[in-house]
């Protein structure tokens, strides 16, 4: 890509107005409430459109456009099984519990309605896998810069974590949540003009369907074995492991997106944030999916534009940025690269700040200084989203071994999110449920998954320790690690929980529908 004066003056702009979002909010990130949880006071509009965004961060729009490439229209199923039910599901029924209990994150929640050591062994799980999605979102910029600029790879991924870093230190969860609405913008209008160029380009839906296989262009078609589509996923996968469990793990239970509706004014707000989130994000898949598909379309073509190679195969991850060097002019490619750029802030900010959440008030609060003053627990937020930031730069090299990051982050999924909604559906509906099963039940699922990943194989990806059973693709093997983990957890905390005390009713009113 060669970018003019133009380009660089919208980019420039957009860091400008980022930052100065982040010093104008600073004065309202005085205390440590303030800076972790923007102190319950963010509007409803403002926590909806948040809500949504914090979810389209760079692994989200890069990797679901090359998810488009590599697996066809069956990518949306990610949107309309594996989103939208999950989202109306958190507002109806599981906001009630977080709202109301005051809790200030997920991990607290669970030692209210469990006990102490369950809350540890979830924010340790969940500060590691933020650290990782973090990682991925940096790897995705990192790659942006490298292809844009001609930049290394090293400097990319430290030029963009200094850019992160300076509105979250400077203004905390408000900051992030006022950005992550301006980038939801960008990102539609941003993206929503490649899609049609893209499109166009391969000759229309047509022009599309006579170019790729048959199974790449239809969503339900080929789902009735994991042999005829390239996803390798039949439909007890697809609605077990992404529309039940990684969905439902992911929107019900993940802080990152539970903190943005936790952040409301009032509990009515807060349930109205994911329902009125659900709305436009049935409408992503045109946005950041299509794209792909025409990639993939236009490269078989033998047209100009080619998907680069990556070992034997695409290099799916750099579909988005190839079509954008392709197809939009000067001007029009600022802005596409500020709309990348802004994805990546998005995801980037919001699993920092909910790192430094959880890491104060979980794990530093819980266990190291419980009662320190607020202006300790503000310096510790402050010096952990910096930490955070570090961290994350070793996981994005991780990245680098996935020729989808959005295959690594589903499997980061199923890791943490799968068990702990078995958890979470036990803790609400079964109040026989006790909290040396949810916390035993946790590590059964965890080490159910990690044993499914090390003795299986992915057909497009290497295994790990041993080959006992073999997936068709790498996303069919993450479905089935979900299932294995969640299905774990479920009967193990059942077991446990019949062979221990509960606690007494009187305590579980407030945290429990039994």
């Amino acid at each position: 890509m060669k970018l003019s004066t133009i380009d660089y003056a919208i980019l420039i702009l957009y860091f400008s107005f980022v930052i100065g979002i982040g010093w104008r909010l600073r004065k309202s990130a005085t205390t440590a409430s303030e800076f972790l949880t923007a102190g319950h006071k963010v509007p409803l509009w403002i926590t909806s459109l948040a809500f949504l965004a914090a979810n389209l961060g760079a692994q989200e729009v890069v990797g679901m456009c090359a998810s488009g490439a590599k697996y066809g229209i069956m990518t949306a199923h990610f949107y309309w099984i594996g989103a939208v039910p999950a989202m109306l599901f958190v507002g109806v029924f599981m906001m009630p519990f977080y709202f109301g209990s005051r809790a200030r994150s997920v991990p607290e929640y669970l030692k209210l309605r469990f006990d102490e050591k369950t809350r540890g062994l979830n924010a340790v799980a969940f500060a590691i896998m933020t650290l990782f999605s973090s990682g991925i979102s940096m790897y995705a910029l990192g790659r942006m810069f490298q292809l844009v600029l001609g930049w290394s790879f090293d400097a990319s991924v430290l030029l963009s974590a200094v850019i992160v870093l300076v509105y979250t230190y400077l203004g905390g969860l408000r900051s992030a949540i006022y950005n992550e609405v301006l980038q939801f913008f960008l990102i539609v209008i941003g993206f929503s003009p490649l899609s049609i160029l893209a499109v166009q380009r391969a000759g229309g839906w047509g022009g599309l369907q006579q170019k790729l296989p048959d199974v790449m262009t239809h969503t339900w078609k080929y789902i009735g074995s994991a042999s005829e589509n390239p996803m390798g996923v039949e439909a007890f996968g697809l609605f077990a492991g992404l529309g039940f469990v990684l969905s439902f793990g992911y929107w019900c239970t993940d802080f990152l997106v539970v903190q943005r509706a936790m952040a409301a004014e009032t509990m009515s707000a807060a349930r109205r944030t994911p329902l009125l989130a659900a709305f436009p994000k049935m409408i992503m898949p045109f946005i950041v999916i299509v794209p792909g598909i025409a990639a993939l379309a236009l490269t078989k073509s033998g047209s100009a534009y080619s998907l680069p190679l990556k070992g034997n195969g695409y290099d799916y991850d750099q579909a988005l940025t190839t079509l954008m060097a392709q197809f939009y002019p000067s001007g029009m490619l600022g802005v596409g690269l500020t709309a990348l750029m802004a994805s990546f802030m998005s995801g980037m900010a919001g699993n920092v700040t909910a790192f430094n959440t959880v890491f104060t008030y979980d794990i530093y609060q819980g266990y190291i200084r419980p009662k320190a003053s607020d202006a300790h627990y503000l310096t510790v937020g402050r010096i952990t989203t910096v930490v955070g930031i570090a961290l994350s730069i070793a996981t994005a090299y991780l990245a680098t071994h996935f020729n989808n990051i959005m295959d690594f982050l589903q499997l980061i999924f199923g890791f943490v999110n799968a068990p702990l909604f078995a958890t979470f559906l036990l803790g609400m509906f079964w109040k026989r449920s006790t909290g040396h099963g949810a916390f035993f039940g946790l590590l059964a699922g965890t080490g159910a998954a990690a044993a499914t990943y090390g003795l299986t194989l992915a057909e497009d990806k290497g295994g790990w320790i041993a080959n006992l059973h073999s997936f068709p693709s790498t996303m069919a093997q993450n479905f089935w690690i979900a299932i294995f983990a969640w299905s774990t957890c479920f009967v193990v905390t059942i077991v446990v929980s019949l062979a221990t005390a509960p606690k007494a009713e009187s305590e579980l009113r407030a945290w429990s529908m039994a």
